[in-house]
């Protein structure tokens, strides 16, 4: 019963760090997404500012 109850405990910490590890991920995707349309539209508008 012990053995079980270990194995579960450490399952559960694992799939903590793993959820953890995954919302970081999509936090620093959306970052990346944003910060990327961020940078297309200030290029967009660099090049109609450029254009005589």
């Amino acid at each position: 019963m012990l053995k079980i109850a270990a194995v579960l405990l450490v399952l559960m910490i694992l799939f903590g760090i793993l959820g953890f590890v995954v919302n970081v991920a999509g936090a620093i995707t959306k970052a990346a997404f944003f910060v990327c349309l961020i940078a297309l539209g200030v290029s967009l508008v660099m090049k109609a500012v450029k254009r005589p």
